[in-house]
């Protein structure tokens, strides 16, 4: 559904995006996370045709991003954290104003997200919460049932119940449709998305299957026999070594049960104990980020 070749964004001497080659598989949830300032709000834009990459290219459906007409266009519901909305339309206008772009457009989906979403038809858009802008411009992104949804930071500021609603009627409107999306919100994240790719300082560090990613990750606690300094040859795989007494701790970022032990001992000699914990999308995030942090 999206396919980006070196796709690379300049702006003067700063380079926001450097050579990210990804693809998006139809019907999946793929999440872009990363860093404040790794690129993603730009990856999404620029994917977009909302600004101009400096180098490479990108396809939505099959069509060059900057070759996007209102074929394409009716297809792909975009809600963005900062897309700005004529805030002197009531909301039963703003839907009416943008059903003539859609052919597809469905007005029983609507009256549905309108329902659900407890939409106030009569109040202009200026006089609604964070939450109810973005249920707004939600439903009028959905009641087309588009085949690809582009989410940037939507739900940024808005409390769990409104997350997980939204979030629900995303996956149960639009069954088939893919999904993209950048988010902080890592732990609902976790719940719904079927791949994750990670941006740090505009670089494309890995795409994923999730459930590879959370398979492949463990928080490792070895006790020793007695203490001693910490190896200074590590594998680029251990994340994060610190050690107090005779306790070591890292992430490993390829942990395979028979291989990691075997490895610990050769680098620690003989260890009292070797505990493997798994661990949730967000302690994966931060050991990243962490590690990122400490390279710089």
């Amino acid at each position: 559904m999206i396919s980006t070749r070196n796709l690379t964004k300049r702006y003067g001497r700063n380079e926001a995006l450097h050579g990210v080659t990804l693809d998006v598989p139809a019907g999946s949830v793929f999440a872009l996370v990363g860093p404040n300032g790794a690129g993603k709000s730009t990856a999404i834009k620029t994917v977009m045709n909302i600004i101009q990459p400096s180098q490479g290219s990108a396809e939505i459906l099959g069509v060059d991003s900057r070759a996007l007409g209102a074929e394409q266009l009716a297809q792909i519901g975009y809600v963005s954290e900062n897309q700005r909305l004529p805030e002197w339309m009531k909301v039963d206008y703003f839907l009416a104003y943008c059903k003539p772009f859609y052919p597809t457009w469905n007005d029983a989906d609507l009256a549905d997200l309108v329902r659900a979403y407890d939409l106030p038809l009569d109040r202009p858009l200026k006089a609604l919460s964070r939450g109810m802008r973005v249920k707004a411009a939600l439903a009028a992104s959905l009641a087309y049932r588009p085949r690809l949804i582009v989410l940037d930071e939507p739900f940024s500021g808005l409390d769990v119940l409104v997350r997980e609603q939204l979030i629900e009627s995303i996956l149960d409107r639009t069954p088939e449709a893919t999904v993209l999306v950048c988010s902080h919100d890592l732990a609902e994240i976790e719940c719904f998305a079927t791949h994750v790719a990670y941006l740090n300082e505009g670089r494309l560090e890995f795409v994923e299957e999730m459930g590879a990613l959370t398979d492949r990750f463990r928080e490792i606690e070895i006790t020793l026999e007695s203490p001693g300094e910490l190896p200074r040859d590590l594998p680029a795989t251990w994340l994060n070594a610190e050690q107090s007494g005779v306790a070591v701790r890292f992430t490993d970022a390829r942990y395979d049960a028979a291989r990691s032990n075997e490895e610990i001992r050769r680098r620690f000699g003989p260890v009292g104990e070797i505990e493997a914990r798994q661990m949730s999308f967000r302690a994966i995030f931060f050991a990243l980020a962490k590690s990122a942090k400490r390279s710089s």
